[in-house]
């Protein structure tokens, strides 16, 4: 049996190479943490309720859990053996005991103390700091992303729901090598036949994906259009076109940076200079690069070849494939607004070019002639002559059409066509078949007789919705499906299909957090992937896996509430408002959606209701319709506490396009909710009773009796009028003080708008201070200790500010480009977590950093070094359950074991070679002559290693534990000490495990 050291001490070197430059963080002792021992059941991950589901029932409430020995403190009493000047931490007594119950957590408190120490310097800090006026480096600290990128989110997946699949792209001289474009979630390489994945478009400027095109020519050349190119309410906007020639390793935007949504790419299958972009243009608004355009150069130059007009862009483009000067083209006319859609319009039609795009016209001979939505369009790979298109029209004008030559004359082969054509006519042409033809539909609807007759390819297993679909060209039998649940592949033509469920795409709309224990439990609703359940982390050595993951509610999923008492009883919501709530020991799940009134008004819910709990009892919830209902019995009965509290305008008197459309529109109001809900809903910690409600159509309403009066706020400042109030967030240190999130984007405006009031919403300021301007915000939350501390999601990213809202640091290293549609913190763990939507969750482990930087960040940013407080470690036995899998199998990463330090170092610690080039760089830009440096300076160069920030734990009698490295660049980092000895070196005798053996650095 191992027994760790009772007392650590913890000193932090800076160290250059050999003894001339060090640094050295010195401080005094300044409290302990309570000794206690932890109760060998505390937090224990044995008791389980049934189907291995943890279960707070199962647990007797002992004192011996991390609540009962967080903060208590004592005075402080350093031991005999301190020397002034030392940074000492005292530790819990523990035992990694090898017979212990898997899964058993002991508390390791390390409490590193307040008072920080000053940074020393020995030797010559000139050659290790950056040179002042130098460009290369960060000079001076500065509060900027940079100082704060040692704080880094941890994906905790999942992915066994996966994600939205857009476009597919298969190498042709490996068919090893698949690139997949995912609708939200950037785009994915595997060069194993799916066995691994990476993404490989994560630090882009945009995360929505339209299509992808691989150069016929160098297969080394992949095409990126940003912006997905279907019509739903979810769907993210793009930058533009991006290049790679290196087979994804980098990109290069390459223009049609308003384009907002890319349809379709081609490359001309001769000269590799000439592409296509089919440019749709953007959803919400009019203009944009919209229209087919064309480049000559590799993307250096582009122009528009085809143009319809503001409102209609070009949604595919194709080549046939016996000449490349006959070229096809849909157009499609569409607007979507919060709360309509119209589908179709005069601009919608097929164009055809004889002489490479120079020149088009409308092929339009049999087609319905009105109105005409979106069109899906194929050729026949036997027989180009024969043309295919699915297209949508009012009323029963619409259908299957068919022309057998090259599109001068159509004929109606059925009425087939989808229900919903914003979301899905995709036309594919089988390559192996005459007159094969599939719909990507709901299901993948199939024609073998050029669209006389449809039935369904067989899917059973399959998730429904599909986008994207690629077939081997020497195997008819084997396919690859994309849709809302992720990618599929046969190789029996759909008897049997594989699931990709290595893919981490999901997206979600709302995060909730349990208190469970020992680790707390993250829930979140979906686009069409369930309500789902999971553990921030494992006592597993492989991480989270998907099978830690349950459902609580299927269909699309949304705001999930946890009883915080009892992390057992899990709310969860479908579209609509339909509501549920579910007991995770007996499994019983019941509907408490709140029943209309005989005789009151049809109740409007919107796709995602507002669903909150009383911060003053957790039995009492609220829920919006356009009317907000109160229960006291966890949802077993409901009762309303007010009228109508949104607009209630009429959204068909409403101009879209410019005018006023008739209920006979294309696909008018399809998808969309009946304008006028509640859709945010916040209650103050501080006052019970005082309940802020925000709509979709701009108001803010407040309460400060439980309902009884209500009063509007119908207009904020530098705020469009009707815009969707996303978020409402009561202060948590103030009764009077509430935040508010409002976005614009559905009318095309991507300004965020975060505004505070300090008066119960009588008036307000703006608080978006120097956020990015394309980027609308979702979501706020405020830090339970620090009011100065806030979070906020956006559109690209998650952004934290230190100073109430005066200014914003960018909080996105180890996050990709995606949306943050939700925050929330696990107020035990001083976590973050975020609901990406398109690439699961994510967490930051303990920001507490962040709230020492929010309450002292002029006097740690003028220090020369600085070690923020420490949060306790846990130690607990991992174990592997699993066994080996294979590479294919997925799991998360847990958070670095051990005991982890942030540190904060004052200037980017650098050798002499650094530090001269540096120097020459200076002069050379102000014109100046470089000294040539002597054979002694150089030689000493080139003895010298790079410089390092280590940590060394001591034991209490001051020998040496370990060492751990960190790094050496300028801002706040981290380190971990993984608790352990350094390792034995056999033919030393001494420890071989040298300075990173003992912990990770970041």
């Amino acid at each position: 049996m191992m027994r760790a050291p009772s007392v650590t001490w913890i000193g932090v070197v800076l160290s250059g190479a050999g003894t001339s430059h060090v640094y050295s963080f010195i401080g005094d002792l300044l409290s302990y943490m309570e000794r206690s021992t932890p109760s060998p059941y505390a937090g224990s991950r044995g008791m389980r309720g049934p189907d291995g589901l943890p279960s707070s029932r199962a647990r007797p409430d002992l004192a011996g859990s991390r609540h009962a020995t967080r903060g208590a403190a004592r005075q402080p009493q350093p031991p005999a053996t301190a020397d002034k000047g030392a940074i000492m931490i005292e530790s819990e007594r523990f035992h990694a005991n090898p017979y212990a119950r898997r899964g058993v957590l002991s508390r390791f408190p390390a409490l590193l103390l307040a008072g920080m120490a000053s940074l020393g310097t020995l030797g010559t800090p000139g050659a290790l700091a950056a040179q002042d006026g130098d460009d290369d480096e960060d000079g001076a600290p500065e509060l900027n992303a940079g100082f704060i990128s040692g704080i880094r989110w941890r994906s905790i997946g999942p992915a066994l729901a996966s994600g939205r699949i857009a476009d597919i792209a298969v190498d042709p001289t490996d068919r090893s090598v698949w690139y997949v474009a995912a609708s939200s979630g950037n785009v994915w390489k595997t060069t194993n036949a799916g066995t691994t994945w990476t993404p490989i478009f994560d630090n882009y400027g945009s995360y929505s994906i339209g299509a992808i095109a691989l150069d016929p020519n160098d297969h080394l050349t992949l095409w990126v259009g940003t912006g997905e190119n279907n019509g739903q309410r979810s769907v993210g906007y793009g930058d533009g076109v991006y290049k790679s020639i290196d087979g994804g390793r980098s990109f290069r935007n390459m223009g049609l940076e308003t384009s907002e949504h890319i349809g379709k790419i081609q490359i001309h299958p001769d000269d590799s200079d000439v592409v296509f972009v089919a440019a749709q243009g953007p959803l919400w608004n009019a203009g944009g690069e919209r229209g087919l355009y064309r480049t000559t150069d590799g993307g250096e130059t582009w122009e528009r070849v085809l143009e319809i007009d503001e409102h209609t862009g070009v949604n595919e483009v194709y080549f046939d494939p016996r000449n490349p000067d006959v070229m096809y083209a849909t157009s499609w006319q569409r607007r979507r607004h919060q709360w309509t859609m119209i589908d179709g319009g005069p601009g919608s039609g097929i164009h055809k070019s004889t002489d490479g795009g120079n020149t088009w016209r409308e092929i339009n001979r049999g087609l319905p002639s009105g109105d005409k939505g979106r069109i899906g369009f194929a050729i026949s790979p036997q027989n180009p002559d024969v043309l295919y298109a699915i297209v949508e029209a009012s009323g029963d004008a619409g259908g299957t059409f068919r022309s057998e030559n090259m599109g001068e004359n159509w004929s109606r082969t059925s009425r087939y066509q989808s229900g919903a054509a914003m979301y899905y006519h995709e036309l594919y042409a089988d390559p192996h078949r005459f007159d094969r033809i599939y719909s990507l539909d709901t299901f993948v609807e199939m024609s073998e007789d050029g669209g006389e007759t449809w039935e369904r390819l067989p899917t059973q297993g399959v998730h429904v919705d599909h986008h994207a679909i690629v077939f081997d060209p020497d195997d008819p039998e084997h396919i690859i499906l994309g849709n809302d649940g992720g990618l599929y592949e046969t190789r029996d033509f759909g008897q049997s299909w594989h699931f990709f469920s290595n893919l981490p795409l999901t997206q979600f709309y709302k995060v909730a957090t349990s208190n469970d224990e020992p680790f707390y439990y993250v829930y979140g609703g979906t686009q069409d992937n369930n309500t789902l359940g999971g553990p921030s982390q494992t006592a597993d050595n492989a991480g989270i896996r998907n099978s830690d993951w349950y459902v609580t509610l299927g269909g699309d999923g949304f705001d999930p509430v946890i009883d915080p008492e009892n992390p057992d009883i899990i709310y969860s919501q479908l579209q609509n408002g339909v509501l549920s709530r579910f007991d995770r020991v007996s499994k019983e799940r019941l509907d408490i959606q709140p029943q209309e009134d005989a005789d009151g008004p049809p109740l409007r819910w919107y796709w995602d209701a507002a669903l909150h709990m009383s911060p003053h009892d957790n039995h009492r919830l609220y829920y919006g319709a356009q009317i907000l209902f109160q229960s006291d019995d966890q949802a077993s009965t409901w009762r309303p506490i007010s009228g109508d509290l949104t607009r209630n305008l009429d959204r068909n008197q409403l101009e879209v396009m410019g005018r006023v459309w008739s209920v006979d529109a294309v696909g008018k109001n399809r998808s969309t909710s009946v304008f006028g809900h509640i859709v945010a809903v916040s209650e103050s910690p501080f006052v019970e009773g005082l309940i802020y409600a925000g709509t979709d159509d701009g108001l803010v309403q407040v309460t400060e009796d439980g309902g009884e009066n209500w009063r509007a706020v119908e207009s904020f400042p530098g705020v469009p009028d009707t815009s969707f109030v996303h978020d409402v967030e009561a202060s948590l240190h103030d009764p009077n003080t509430v935040f508010v999130v409002i976005n614009n984007f559905k009318r095309g405006d991507f300004r965020p708008y975060v505004l505070k009031s300090t008066d119960r919403g009588v008036t307000w300021t703006s608080i978006s201070g120097d956020l990015p301007e394309n980027g609308p915000a979702f979501s706020i939350v405020q830090d339970h200790v620090e009011p100065n501390l806030l979070f906020l999601g956006t559109e690209f990213s998650a952004f934290t500010s230190v100073n109430g809202g005066e200014s914003w640091l960018e909080l996105g290293t180890g996050l990709p480009t995606i949306p943050v549609r939700e925050l929330e913190i696990q107020q035990r763990e001083d976590d973050l977590v975020a609901a990406t939507f398109g690439r699961s969750f994510y967490v930051v482990d303990d920001y507490t950093p962040l709230r020492e930087l929010a309450a002292r960040s002029d006097e740690i940013l003028a220090s020369d070094g600085h070690i923020f407080e420490v949060k306790d470690g846990e130690m607990y036995l991992r174990w592997s359950p699993g066994g080996t899998s294979g590479s294919s199998f997925y799991t998360a990463d847990n958070p670095a074991f051990g005991v982890t330090f942030t540190y904060y170092v004052g200037e980017t610690l650098r050798t002499r070679e650094a530090a001269r080039q540096a120097e020459e760089r200076r002069l050379q830009r102000q014109g100046e002559d470089t000294p040539y440096p002597t054979w002694e300076e150089l030689e000493a160069e080139d003895r010298e290693e790079a410089p390092r920030v280590f940590l060394t734990i001591r034991d209490g009698d001051g020998n040496v534990v370990n060492t751990v490295n960190g790094s050496a660049s300028q801002g706040m980092r981290r380190a971990t000490w993984n608790y352990r000895y350094p390792g034995y070196n056999p033919v030393t005798g001494g420890g071989g495990g040298g300075f990173g053996f003992g912990g990770f650095g970041g």
